[in-house]
């Protein structure tokens, strides 16, 4: 019997994917929003796609400051940026 894959959907574009496949932002229990790169840390999260293009439709629609319950500052979309270029998505 094979292993259900945990699919999430991508709070930019909407699509359902492997939770594997996505980046997960999350808004800790003290409400700085940082990058979990390993699927794990505790707190409330939102799933992106690795695709800049997703990032920038979040920014649009305010999807993360939906999923996350909180606003979120222009400060936090440009680390969030650079964390994406860095990591090397496209």
């Amino acid at each position: 019997m094979s292993k259900k894959t945990p699919m999430r959907q991508c709070v930019g574009c909407g699509e359902m994917k492997d939770k594997r496949e996505m980046m997960r932002v999350l808004k800790t229990p003290e409400g700085d929003i940082v990058l979990d790169m390993t699927g794990r840390k505790n707190g409330r999260g939102a799933y992106l796609c690795k695709n800049p293009g997703c990032l920038e439709a979040v920014r649009r629609k305010k999807g993360l400051e939906r999923s996350l319950k909180t606003t979120i500052p222009d400060e936090v979309y440009d680390s969030l940026k650079k964390e994406f270029d860095a990591s090397g998505f496209q």
